[in-house]
C-alpha cells in the first residue's frame, strides 16, 4: 500500500468514526482525527486510527441499540454511551420502567419458551409477542413528558370504571362470567389491561372522582364475576391501607372487599383452558425447562418492585401496590383457573404489564412530596406526568 493510500485510508476511517459515533462521544473522534494527522508516519497513523476504530465502535453501536428504548424509560436521555455492561446494568437498577421493560421481555421470551416445548400453536407465540410489542408501543407513546393536571386522573379512572361496567353488561359471556370483549377475533379481558394501572394510579393520586372510579370499578368486578380481579383489588388496596391510609383508601378497601365476597358467593365452574391456566404446576408434567421457564418468567413480574423498595424509599408505596397487582395475578393463577399472567398464553395480562409500569418512576431516589390539597391527596415524582396523560 502507498503512502498516499495509507493516508487516505486513514481519513476514511477517521470520517467513518466520526459519523457513527453519538454527540456525546463527537470530541473522542476529533481527538483521534487530530491525534491521526500529527503522526507523521503513515503507517502508525493508519494503525493508530483503527485501533481507536476498534475500541469506540462498540461503545457506538451500543450507544445506537439502547437510544430506543430511552422513550420507553421515560426520561428522554439514554444511558451513558460510553457505558460497560455492568455500567448499564447499574444505570438500569436506578431505572425502575427499564428494569420494568427488561422483566417483562424477559418473561414474554419465557412463556415462548414454554409454549413451545410444550407444543402450542405457533399463532399463540406470535400472539404474545405482538401483544408486547404492542404493550411497549402504547408505553412509548403515552410515557411521554406533557404536562397535566390532577384532575384528570380521576376522570380516567371513571372512565376505566365505566369500561369495567360496560364489560359486565355486554361482553362476552362464558359459564355465566362476562369478563371479555371480542376484538378482532380475540378475546380480550379489559379488567387483566386496566386494572392494573387503575389501581397504581389510585395509590399515587387519591380524590373523590378516583375513589368514586374503583368503587364503581369493584362493583363491576363484582358483577362480572371475577374473584382474581378482586382478590387483586383487595389486597392492593389493604396493602396501600397499611403504607399510607386515608379517607379514600379506606371507603376503596371496604367497596373491594365486598366485591371480593359477592365474587366468592358464585360458584367459579370456568374449566382450565389450555396453555393459559394451572401451567404454574403443568408445565413440569411437560418437561423440567418449561416448568422453570413458568416460574422464572413469574418471578420476573415481581423484579422491579422488589428492586424499587430496597433502593427507592420514597416511593415504596408505589413499588408495593405494583407488586401486590402482580403478586396477586400470580396466586389467582395458582390457586384456580384464573390466567397465567404474562407468561401463559394471552396478550391481555402483557399489555396491562407494560401499561402499569407507566406509574412505576423514572428514576429511583426522586424526591417524592405528599400533598393534601381540597381535592384529594397526591403522591407526586417527575414521572406523575407521564401517568397522568396515559390515563387520560
Amino acid at each position: 500500500m502507498s503512502a498516499g493510500l495509507r493516508r487516505r485510508v486513514t481519513d476514511l476511517a477517521c470520517r467513518a468514526l466520526q459519523a457513527i459515533l453519538p454527540p456525546s462521544l463527537q470530541s473522542w473522534g476529533w481527538a483521534v482525527r487530530c491525534e491521526a494527522a500529527s503522526i507523521p508516519d503513515d503507517t502508525k497513523a493508519l494503525l493508530f486510527t483503527l485501533d481507536s476504530l476498534c475500541g469506540l465502535m462498540p461503545r457506538a453501536v451500543a450507544s445506537h441499540l439502547l437510544y430506543p428504548f430511552a422513550s420507553l424509560i421515560g426520561d428522554g436521555a439514554p444511558l451513558s454511551e460510553g457505558s460497560s455492561i455492568m455500567n448499564i446494568f447499574h444505570a438500569t437498577m436506578r431505572r425502575p420502567r427499564a428494569l420494568g421493560i427488561a422483566s417483562a421481555i424477559g418473561a414474554v421470551v419465557l412463556g415462548i419458551v414454554y409454549m413451545a416445548i410444550a407444543g402450542a400453536p405457533m399463532r399463540y407465540l406470535g400472539i404474545n409477542a405482538g401483544a408486547l410489542v404492542i404493550g411497549l408501543t402504547m408505553l412509548a407513546l403515552l410515557g411521554r413528558p406533557v404536562a397535566a393536571g390532577q384532575r384528570w386522573t380521576g376522570v380516567a379512572i371513571i372512565a376505566i370504571a365505566g369500561m369495567l361496567l360496560a364489560t359486565a353488561f355486554l361482553g362476552s359471556e362464558v359459564e355465566g362470567a362476562a369478563r371479555w370483549v371480542k376484538l378482532g377475533g380475540l378475546a380480550i379481558q379489559p379488567s387483566l389491561i386496566l386494572l392494573p394501572v387503575m389501581l397504581v394510579a389510585f395509590c399515587r393520586t387519591r380524590s373523590l372522582p378516583a375513589t368514586a372510579g374503583i368503587v364503581a370499578a369493584a362493583a363491576a368486578i363484582a358483577l362480572q364475576p371475577d374473584r382474581a380481579m378482586a382478590g387483586m383489588l383487595a389486597l392492593c388496596l389493604a396493602t396501600l391501607a397499611v403504607i399510607r391510609r386515608d379517607r379514600h383508601v379506606v371507603v376503596a378497601l371496604t367497596a373491594s372487599v365486598a366485591s371480593f365476597a359477592a365474587t366468592l358467593a358464585h360458584a367459579d365452574t370456568l374449566p382450565a383452558v389450555p396453555y393459559v391456566d394451572q401451567i404454574l404446576y403443568s408445565s413440569f408434567n411437560v418437561h423440567a425447562g418449561a416448568g422453570l421457564a413458568v416460574l422464572g418468567g413469574s418471578a420476573l413480574l415481581l423484579v422491579p418492585a422488589i428492586v424499587g423498595w430496597s433502593r427507592d424509599a420514597d416511593n415504596r408505596a408505589t413499588y408495593a401496590v405494583f407488586g401486590a397487582v402482580w403478586f396477586a395475578a400470580i396466586m389467582a393463577a395458582a390457586l384456580g383457573n384464573y390466567p397465567t399472567p404474562i407468561v401463559g398464553y394471552g396478550g391481555s395480562a402483557i399489555i396491562g404489564y407494560a401499561l402499569s409500569l407507566l406509574a412505576l418512576p423514572k428514576l429511583a431516589g426522586a424526591s417524592t412530596g405528599v400533598g393534601f390539597g381540597t381535592v384529594g391527596t397526591t403522591d407526586r415524582s417527575p414521572s406523575d406526568h407521564h401517568l397522568l396523560v396515559a390515563l387520560a
